[in-house]
C-alpha cells in the first residue's frame, strides 16, 4: 500500500511538472487581440509610446533576440533596407529586445537599424505580448561554448527571450497581422509584413 501511494505521489508531481512546463510555454498574441500598450525609450533616448504612434497609422512591432543573433540581424536588416516601402504606408517601426543598450548598439552597426530600439527591462513588453520565455540551463552553457553569455548580453533580464514575433498593430490598437514561430530560424518576410499594412 505504501509502495502505491508513493507510485502514485511521483505520478501526481511528474503530471503537476508538465503542467507547469506547458504553461510556462509562450503564446503570443493573435490576430484580432488588443494590443497592449508601450511606453519606453528607444536607443536614441526617444520617447516611443504606442498610442500616439498609432494616430499616424499602423505599427509594426518587432521582438528579436539579439545582436548575437545572426537570424535576427538578418532580419531587422532587411526591414531597414525597406523601411521606405513601409513608411511609405504610413507605419512605423518598434524593435523590442532583452539585449542591454550596449549590445543595441552593436545591432545597429550590424543592421544599419534606423527605427526605434527599444530595450525591455525587466521583460515588461516580452511579457504583455505573451513572447517570453526563460532559457533552460542546458542550452545556457550550450551557448556560453559559443561565446554567447546571456548575463552579459542581457544584463538584468538574464537567461530570458522572446520568441522572434512580428506584430501590425492597426489604428484601432488590434493585431491585423501576427507571426509567431517558435522555430527562432522562422522569421515575417518584409513582402508578408508590406502586404498586411
Amino acid at each position: 500500500m505504501k509502495k502505491l501511494i508513493t507510485i502514485l505521489a511521483s505520478c501526481f508531481l511528474a503530471v503537476t511538472i508538465f503542467a507547469q512546463t506547458e504553461m510556462m510555454k509562450p503564446e503570443g498574441l493573435k490576430t484580432g487581440d488588443a494590443a497592449p500598450d508601450i511606453n519606453a525609450i528607444d536607443q536614441d533616448g526617444k520617447k516611443v509610446q504606442l498610442k500616439e504612434l498609432l494616430k499616424k497609422g499602423d505599427v509594426v512591432v518587432i521582438f528579436y533576440r539579439g545582436q548575437w543573433c545572426p537570424f535576427c540581424s538578418k532580419q531587422l536588416s532587411k526591414v531597414n533596407d525597406s523601411l521606405s516601402f513601409v513608411t511609405a504606408k504610413g507605419a512605423n517601426v518598434i524593435a523590442v529586445t532583452p539585449e542591454t543598450a550596449d549590445n543595441i548598439k552593436k545591432t545597429i552597426e550590424k543592421t544599419k537599424a534606423s527605427f526605434s530600439i527599444i530595450e525591455d527591462k525587466n521583460m515588461a513588453i516580452m511579457k504583455s505580448y505573451k513572447v517570453n520565455f526563460a532559457v533552460d540551463e542546458k542550452t545556457v552553457e550550450k551557448y556560453k561554448t559559443y561565446g554567447i553569455d546571456f548575463d552579459k548580453a542581457n544584463g538584468s533580464n538574464g537567461a530570458n527571450l522572446p520568441v522572434p514575433a512580428t506584430y501590425i498593430i492597426g489604428k484601432d490598437g488590434k493585431i491585423k497581422y501576427a507571426f509567431f514561430n517558435p522555430d527562432y530560424r522562422q522569421r515575417s518576410s518584409v513582402k508578408e509584413i508590406l502586404e498586411h499594412l
